[in-house]
């Protein structure tokens, strides 16, 4: 599998190029992302895709000195669960 950045998004490929799953956010403002939507295709779920989406995405905030607004379920599920993301939460 292969996590590419791409605009407002972190996507994955299977090794045959196919696109299996996606974060998406949008800009809201100079010092905020907010997370909009998670997805995994469903014959990959259940491989940690969607967990490995999110922490790009905390990531790409971390190195952007950006928070992060989780409205998407699946990323507010993370970040309510993972401690380790609270620095970027907002």
């Amino acid at each position: 599998m292969k996590y590419v950045e791409e605009a407002n998004r972190f996507v994955v490929f299977e090794d045959s190029g196919q696109e299996i799953g996606e974060i998406t956010w949008s800009n809201a403002g100079e010092t905020m992302i907010i997370i909009d939507h998670t997805y995994v295709d469903d014959a990959h779920r259940g491989r940690g895709i969607a967990e490995k989406l999110v922490a790009l995405g905390v990531d790409y905030a971390r190195k952007n000195n950006k928070k992060v607004m989780p409205l998407c379920p699946f990323a507010k599920k993370e970040f309510d669960q993972k401690k380790e993301y609270q620095d970027v939460l907002k």
